[in-house]
């Protein structure tokens, strides 16, 4: 019985230092999007555009795999950096059979992100300014952005959904073209 415990044990501090390492190379820890930011973040996703849905920062997987379920005949892409949630995102993915979705233990800002059609994000201020950053650059189409709380600073979203929870929580939706 011993051994159990202090195997278990250790398993908890390897978890709890792997989110903390990645809380510190990220600037912030992984969280969930609550279930109503995921179901009005679903309703704003076009099911008629060609490209991936690619999920810039999937965390526990809430709501990639809630994307990659409602929509099976769509490339589904998720980027997770901290360890713990990426391996909990990827047993769902498989318990599901999910082969439509792809999750990578990847940094965004190093992945490629021209063939998307439409990113959804819940990130931080500084991820989204990374994140239009990365925009000038791998962005030859229109594209569809659904960022649960955190706007990009220099673009207008073309609409703002507030959710009627406690913090009225904003949802950006962005329809951005190519200059």
């Amino acid at each position: 019985m011993d051994f159990i415990a202090i195997a278990l044990f250790f398993v908890v501090v390897i978890i709890a230092i792997s989110i903390v390492w990645s809380t510190q190379k990220t600037g912030i820890s992984p969280m969930m999007s609550s279930t109503k930011a995921c179901q009005t973040m679903l309703t704003e996703i076009s099911t008629h555009e060609k490209g991936a849905l690619i999920d810039l920062g999937s965390g526990w997987g809430t709501l990639v795999i809630a994307v990659a379920k409602k929509y099976p005949n769509k490339q589904v892409i998720g980027y997770e950096l901290s360890w713990f949630p990426w391996l909990v995102s990827v047993l769902y993915k498989y318990s599901m059979s999910l082969n439509n979705l792809t999750l990578y233990r990847k940094d965004f800002k190093n992945a490629d992100l021209s063939g998307a059609d439409t990113l959804v994000c819940y990130l931080f201020p500084g991820a989204m300014v990374a994140l239009e950053d990365k925009l000038k650059y791998d962005m030859p189409k229109k594209i569809t952005i659904v960022s649960n709380t955190f706007a990009l600073p220099s673009y207008k979203p073309t609409k703002v959904i507030k959710l009627k929870d406690f913090y009225k929580t904003p949802i950006y939706v962005y329809h951005i073209q190519p200059k």
